[in-house]
């Protein structure tokens, strides 16, 4: 069964490449969506596949690359049909917003 979930991450989470490892990660369980830094110090995620492989992530993302400070994450499930934008078929890096 696929999922998707939408998920802000707050911590030391800017400048320690966690929109980078976050690909990465994702790309290695098959996951689409995309990552972006906010201008509030917080990460956003959306994810979207299987949903083992969006447990994984979630998990991972709990605490991030070994650079990074997590110190809160945030997290709900969506419905892929209330999205405001087609899901991406590969996991991006997006730019701040």
């Amino acid at each position: 069964m696929k999922q998707c979930y939408r998920i802000f991450i707050h911590g030391m989470v800017q400048g320690v490449f966690f929109r980078q490892s976050t690909q990465q990660q994702a790309q290695r369980y098959g996951l689409s969506g995309w990552v972006r830094n906010r201008l509030d110090g917080r990460v956003e995620v959306l994810l979207y596949g299987e949903s083992p492989a969006v447990k994984s992530m979630l998990k991972w993302l709990e605490i991030g690359p070994k650079q990074a400070k997590v110190t809160k994450i945030e997290y709900r499930e969506i419905p892929v049909d209330t999205l405001n934008e087609p899901l991406p078929a590969i996991f991006e890096v997006r730019a701040t917003v």
